[in-house]
């Protein structure tokens, strides 16, 4: 590792990385709680494997940007720390597999000069900001909202309100009303929208509020018609801010945005974050909507001549996947990658085969494809035959045959069932039974390995989640079936319902015996989701009915797909944020640490961050005492209240009446110089006490 620090040009990612690697030997040598370095480890993308002893790697690409360049230095690092393959994902990032934990800091380091990040990958942060993978071509977009997106990762990016969340947090921009960013199922999402008042023009968002999948989807509410550009980030910051002190953190299952606007309503939620702005470091952010350079469009070129070797099958890419752009003359194209999976050395043949013909910007799409930006048309014949070479020409992007999935069981411990693999074969019934059907956009396929819907299947018109049967005295590998999920456009959208569950084999009939009757009884060009909702959901429940028979089972239902071996239901320890368990010695050291980074914030005068800095001191230390009780509140608001009632008169200066007020000044005062000296000496103050306290205790 030592060779790679002097490389880092940045010297906060340094420190970063450097303190990486002090933990992980801190762990290794017993120092550093378990669940505690958990916490840390995630929070820089490093997320546990179902394979013990080597860890998932989660690339972080705002809103799904990523150049020929950084492909390439991610499939080194594949082949050097990982498996050799590139893992695309629904929330636009990269992964690699099977890297072992104390490599994780020269691999990064390595990142970092291509500038990429593992940072807030995972945890209990705010998670990669996601984006129409259309963002800045799109025909039918008010205006570019990469810029936004931009802006919002880095403004959030190891910013101290966002650090240590009770659960995590995932941010939205659609590029238009088609919704195509699915802001409906986000913490937040936004739309753009424009307004012109004489002659001027206004830019602004749509606002999404409170959404989410998972076990218990919520679709989000709608808070505000038009918040104006240079209140987006306030608006995200006071809305952070709330979540932290407000949100759930002892029962992950209810730690979401969405269960607290359950828990205190919407209206006293939005109260809160009105409360929280004054508070904020950014009253009004001017948004620089040139952040986001235009990527380098390819020259006119003599090009050789292409002889289209499949006239049929090139008609077909362009029907559905290659559109015309907002940018006359030239056009976006569709790449549909089977499970979101490239091994490295076919992505170094992709890269060498559209070097020239498209613009140095891939954005990975938000169903695990790519999309190649600023084909001139004269281009598209040889594009077609170089990326037809790599298998990168299956017609049906986003369609029917384009089916969503995670890891599953392949790597995640959460997973339940092999989903990896059902999609292929789902892929391949599409194709060889209802060809017919691959341009058929009104229907998706999503699948996810458990019920946490990482394969979004809570927003599909067909939806699967692993699950499990038992038939006699086994386990039988189950699918839930859910049906009618989908984006209605413009913020609008509806969760999937739950309809029947079926053994995983036989996933397949499910699908004939959906697509045979939306063949057979829909009317006209009626839309699946208008035909559920006129069948009923009884309907489909009566007519998957024979396939959940389980008196029918055959030796190989028993089975996985993908799998040999009979199944067995291994669920591991999930982390997709963590588990906050804190011993007493653990939050008092960290209050210490929290200490010197609000001296140092405040030294270099980054007084907003130095006062919220300073706010973490005191609920670990007050969480601390209350452990040292037995007392372990799940909210920081329940640590405040349930320290005054254990401690406000014996470690509370007199000045205030209790540790709320003492507190709470964090929302009642500007982050000014002056306010942020007297918050941090009374931090000081307050650790002293608590010293002083224990030690008189034990006296």
């Amino acid at each position: 590792m030592n060779s790679f620090r002097t490389e880092l040009e940045d010297p906060i990612v340094q420190k970063d990385i450097i303190d990486l690697e002090r933990k992980i030997r801190e762990f290794r040598e017993g120092k550093i709680h378990d669940e505690k370095f958990r916490s840390l480890r995630l929070a820089r993308g490093i997320y546990g494997q179902r394979q013990p002893g080597v860890q998932m790697i989660r690339i972080k690409l705002p809103f799904g940007k990523v150049t020929f360049r950084q492909i390439l230095r991610i499939a080194d690092i594949s082949d050097e720390y990982a498996s050799s393959n590139l893992h695309l994902t629904t929330r636009q990032d990269i992964q690699i597999h099977y890297v072992s934990l104390d490599r994780t800091p020269e691999l990064w380091a390595k990142l970092e000069q291509d500038d990429i990040t593992l940072r807030e990958a995972c945890g209990n942060t705010v998670r990669n900001v996601t984006a129409s993978p259309t963002s800045g071509i799109d025909p039918n977009e008010p205006f570019d909202v990469s810029p936004y997106a931009h802006a919002t990762f880095k403004y959030f990016l190891r910013n101290p309100i966002c650090q240590e969340m009770g659960r995590k947090f995932k941010i939205a921009f659609s590029s238009s009303d088609a919704d195509t960013a699915f802001s409906y199922i986000h913490d937040l999402g936004f739309i753009p929208k424009q307004i012109i008042k004489q002659g001027k023009e206004y830019r602004g968002f749509k606002v999404l509020f409170g959404g989410g999948l998972g076990a218990q989807p919520s679709i989000a509410h709608m808070v505000n018609e038009f918040l104006p550009e240079d209140e987006l980030i306030p608006f995200i910051e006071s809305t952070l801010r709330v979540f932290d002190r407000y949100g759930e953190r002892n029962n992950r299952n209810k730690a979401r945005m969405k269960f607290l606007v359950a828990k205190l309503g919407l209206e006293e939620v939005l109260r809160l974050i009105e409360e929280e702005k004054l508070a904020n470091k950014s009253k009004i952010y001017t948004i620089d909507r040139g952040a986001v350079d235009l990527p380098q469009i390819p020259e006119p070129q003599l090009l050789p001549e292409a002889i289209i070797s499949d006239q049929f099958m090139y008609q077909r890419w362009l029907d559905t996947n290659v559109f015309e752009q907002k940018q006359e003359g030239f056009y976006g194209v569709y790449i549909k990658v089977t499970t979101g999976d490239i091994p490295t050395s076919k992505a170094r043949k992709f890269i060498a085969a559209i070097s020239g013909l498209v613009a140095d910007e891939i954005r990975v799409t938000i169903n695990q494809g790519l999309l190649l930006k600023y084909v001139r048309k004269e281009a598209l014949p040889v594009l077609f035959e170089r990326l037809k070479e790599l298998d990168f020409v299956k017609p049906g992007f986003d369609s029917v045959a384009d089916v969503t999935t995670c890891p599953g069981t392949d790597t995640c411990n959460l997973g339940i069932s092999n989903s990896t693999e059902l999609a292929r074969v789902l892929e391949d019934l599409i194709a060889d039974e209802y060809d017919e059907l691959i341009e058929n956009q009104d229907i998706k396929i999503k699948i996810s390995g458990c019920m946490n819907s990482c394969g979004q299947h809570g927003l599909a018109q067909i939806g699967f989640h692993g699950s499990s049967l038992k038939a006699a005295g086994k386990v039988v590998p189950a699918a839930q079936v859910l049906l009618g999920g989908g984006t209605l456009g413009d913020g609008a959208g509806r969760a999937a319902d739950k309809v029947i569950k079926v053994p995983s084999k036989r996933t397949k009939d499910v699908v004939r015996f959906i697509l045979d009757d939306f063949s057979e009884r829909k009317i006209g060009d009626e839309l699946f989701n208008d035909f559920y909702d006129r069948l009923g959901k009884d309907h489909f429940y009566q007519l998957l009915k024979p396939l959940a028979d389980l008196s029918t089972l055959s030796p190989e239902e028993f089975v996985d797909w993908g799998h040999e071996e009979t199944f067995e239901t291994a669920i591991g320890v999930g982390e997709c944020a963590g588990v906050m368990i804190d011993l007493v010695s653990t939050l008092l050291l960290e209050a210490e640490e929290k200490l010197q980074w609000a001296v140092d914030s405040f030294e270099s005068k980054a007084y907003a961050d130095s006062i919220y800095h300073s706010y973490s001191v005191f609920i670990s230390s007050a969480k601390a005492m209350l452990l040292d009780k037995g007392i372990n509140s799940s909210t920081q608001v329940g640590i405040i209240r349930d320290f005054d009632e254990q401690f406000s008169g014996n470690i509370v200066p007199a000045e205030f009446a209790s540790f709320n007020e003492l507190i709470l000044q964090i929302n009642k005062n500007e982050p000014s110089a002056e306010f942020a000296g007297k918050y941090l000496e009374s931090t000081v103050d307050f650790i002293k006490r608590i010293k002083e306290y224990k030690e008189s205790v034990q006296l």
